[in-house]
């Protein structure tokens, strides 16, 4: 078993912003690995505290057979990670799906790259028992520290119980879990589960939710529990929206986290920030399409930066949703203060080396 560092364990408790890191192709949606390994350093470059790979915003298709990218674009990050030779703590994260024996395959090869640990995901198991998935969870804990993962159903994810989540958090090698069901209630039962564990503070709490990213930031959880009144926070974030304007949503993060230390801002100008920010993420997510258009709107914003020389999926049929190009504009127009352009633009040149 893979025991999690200290210094990561601090890092995550203290909350940092984690990119679901995205993948680039060629026209011919083949890997670029020059822009594969560009998007890497732009994230590095940005100060993240850690990167998620081979999750939904890598695109599941990446473990098919025929396109067998999974393992690539895992070395690619480490190698990437390796070379620029930070001193600062950084959490690898891979992202581990399927049935249990894929899943441990997956947490085998993740462990051998040099994760410290796995984003796992119960998509694609609709139809298996919470006891079952509980099971596997324990499994895939025997061979690397857990990081859970609330999918949403439209994203390939599933409802689950606040039961489900009580007994994932007694399992001992869970350290964090991030929430992505993109909807309050459901949110709220994984806050409680963890708060009535036994493991309560030993769980750091992430948001997934791209929809209500700050408040989610600000909001303290209070709640009676066995007799004693018990807190927990949203530290910070595993986000695909933070794969975009990455460098502005590292320091809205920490802007976030000085206001709760100091008491001392304008708490209705960060709700309102939220808002703009939720605007924004409609606009890339497309959730009027139930979020067809999420992964190419990502790329949307990237290729505009030059990271990416376009939109494809490996999927072909993965395209923006009609209108959706439109309202990618009208948030730039909107907001132009959330988006890191000439950062990018200062650095494309080293970052595409």
């Amino acid at each position: 078993m893979k025991i999690l560092d200290q210094n990561i364990i601090n890092l995550l408790h203290d909350g940092v912003a984690i990119p679901a890191h995205p993948l680039a192709l060629t026209a011919e949606r083949k890997l670029d690995e020059k822009r594969q390994r560009g998007l890497t350093r732009y994230y590095l470059a940005c100060q993240t505290g850690g990167i998620a790979v081979g999750v939904h915003s890598t695109q599941f298709e990446i473990r098919d057979k025929e396109v067998g990218l999974f393992e690539p674009v895992l070395r690619m990050a480490m190698e990437e990670i390796n070379q620029a030779n930070i001193s600062r703590p950084f959490a690898k994260i891979a992202g581990v799906v399927g049935p249990t024996d894929q899943a441990l395959k997956e947490a085998e090869l993740a462990v051998e790259i040099g994760y410290d640990l796995a984003l796992l995901s119960a998509g694609g198991l609709g139809d298996w028992s919470e006891k079952k998935l509980i099971q596997r969870a324990e499994q895939v804990a025997e061979i690397i520290p857990l990081f859970g993962f609330y999918l949403q159903p439209s994203a390939g994810g599933r409802l689950l119980s606040f039961d489900f989540w009580k007994d994932f958090a007694e399992i001992p090698n869970v350290h964090a879990i991030k929430m992505a069901p993109f909807n309050r209630y459901q949110s709220l039962d994984v806050v409680r589960a963890v708060l009535s564990s036994s493991r309560y503070k030993e769980i750091a709490l992430y948001t997934g939710n791209d929809d209500n990213i700050v408040a989610d930031l600000l909001t303290t959880y209070r709640m009676p529990i066995e007799g004693e009144i018990r807190e927990k926070e949203i530290v910070g974030g595993l986000l695909g929206h933070w794969a975009v304007w990455t460098k502005k949503a590292v320091a809205m993060l920490e802007t976030v986290k000085g206001v709760k230390k100091t008491n001392q801002a304008n708490w209705s100008e960060l709700l309102t920030l939220g808002i703009q920010v939720t605007d924004v993420n409609a606009a890339i997510f497309d959730p009027h399409h139930q979020f067809h258009g999420c992964i190419p709107g990502i790329h949307e914003i990237l290729r505009r930066q030059g990271l990416l020389e376009g939109r494809w999926c490996l999927n072909p049929n993965e395209e923006l949703s009609p209108g959706q190009m439109e309202e990618i504009d009208r948030v730039y127009a909107y907001y132009p203060d959330l988006n890191d352009d000439e950062f990018v633009k200062e650095n494309l040149a080293a970052f595409l080396k």
